[in-house]
């Protein structure tokens, strides 16, 4: 994605449109005739308020694209909405709706992020109700602790393995609690920690 994390931890990404359109492009033909799930674009429309008005066009147009290209081999898509204490309900969902979550498969929350599932089900409930019933999955790798604040989101200490992996959630709008963050994955270089996405076998094993 162009403009990826502007410039902090995991900055980098396609150059511009058209390369990352290539890529997408690429990434669907990977996936031939497999079934698969998406997770697109994690903290992409939760991000993107630090760029300009156009720069935002720009990001919900390409990720309108990419969930056509990735139906289109019969993925199945859900769009990233960030976690449950950064961008309001009511704001995500209208990005959602620009960035094409009505041929979407629906959403995902809490990729590389620490709150628990209680507030992640009442928040993506917020939101799914605001795009049409939509679902979504919920990344709780990292959420053991089953937190409900946000709290220092690069590298915390102390925190705990979430709900194994199971599509047995309990709650009729949530397709599935997945482990999509890798434990012991750096998120930054904060306090001198290794750079995003280096193994930190110290942190994985605290």
């Amino acid at each position: 994605m162009p403009h990826r994390d502007c410039g902090s931890y995991s900055r980098g990404g396609a150059g511009n449109a058209n390369a990352y359109k290539q890529w997408i492009r690429g990434f669907a033909g990977g996936l031939g005739n497999k079934r698969a799930v998406v997770i697109l674009e994690p903290d992409a429309l939760a991000g993107m308020t630090c760029l300009k008005a156009g720069d935002q066009q720009e990001r919900v147009d390409l990720i309108h694209d990419a969930v056509r290209v990735m139906k289109a081999k019969g993925a199945a898509v859900y769009i990233d909405a960030g976690n449950a204490r950064w961008v309001p309900a009511a704001e995500m969902a209208a990005r959602h709706t620009r960035a094409g979550i009505a041929e979407a498969d629906g959403f995902s929350l809490n990729i590389s992020n620490f709150l628990g599932n209680t507030i992640n089900i009442a928040y993506g409930s917020d939101v799914s109700r605001r795009v049409g019933g939509k679902h979504f999955i919920v990344d709780t790798i990292r959420n053991g602790r089953n937190v409900s604040t946000a709290g220092t989101w690069c590298n915390p200490p102390g925190q705990l393995v979430g709900t194994a992996p199971t599509t047995n959630t309990g709650s009729s709008l949530v397709d599935a609690f997945l482990w999509i963050k890798t434990p012991g994955e750096s998120d930054g270089t904060c306090g001198g920690c290794p750079p995003a996405g280096n193994w930190w076998a110290d942190y994985a094993l605290v």
